[in-house]
């Protein structure tokens, strides 16, 4: 976890808020599996009912792009290094453990949500909105971006039809209560 980063200052104070069990990774020394260099992860967290998750937080703008040429567009790129890194973690960490891509988003000033959507909380003066999807099934979805950058993502259909609320992988009660905002369909 880099504490400098504000998505991932703004998951943790998430996971604070909602008493899960996690363990913030220091992302200062590059780590290695099996003597190779692997892209560290940010946080682990032990869910209830033995859920396990190995997780690299995605911080994201909504909406994107400039403010005077906002694109309303659910960001979901990574790198492919990413995908690698969390699903060697996700291995290396045992049976009970998943590779989880938490997106993170900051929310413009302008965007009007419901109070009651999972996942939306506020930060240092700032909304955020966490959205999760399995790396598994991201890998077998995801298509290249930039062949440059090393960079992939999901076509915007099949991203809505992967992505979850973080809390329902959690099994937080509040999930069961909270609708689904249109603007996410």
């Amino acid at each position: 976890m880099d504490r400098a980063n504000h998505y991932e200052s703004a998951f943790e104070a998430y996971l604070q808020a909602n008493k899960i069990c996690y363990v913030a990774v220091d992302e200062q020394r590059r780590s290695s599996l099996g003597g190779e260099p692997v892209k560290s992860l940010d946080f682990i967290i032990y869910g209830e009912n033995g859920l396990r998750f190995v997780v690299d937080i995605k911080g994201r703008k909504f909406p994107s792009g400039p403010p005077e040429k906002p694109r309303r567009v659910w960001e979901c790129w990574s790198t492919v290094a990413d995908i690698d890194g969390l699903e060697r973690w996700a291995q290396i960490s045992g049976p009970s453990f998943q590779g989880l891509l938490v997106f993170v988003y900051q929310l413009d000033e302008s965007i009007e949500f419901d109070s009651r959507i999972p996942d939306l909380w506020n930060f240092r003066n700032h909304r955020y909105l966490a959205r999760a999807v399995l790396v598994n099934d991201y890998r077998a979805s995801m298509r290249v971006r930039s062949p440059k950058w090393g960079t992939v993502d999901l076509p915007g259909k099949v991203f809505r039809s992967l992505v979850r609320p973080l809390a329902e992988f959690l099994e937080l009660p509040e999930f069961l209560e909270s609708p689904e905002p249109d603007e996410w369909n």
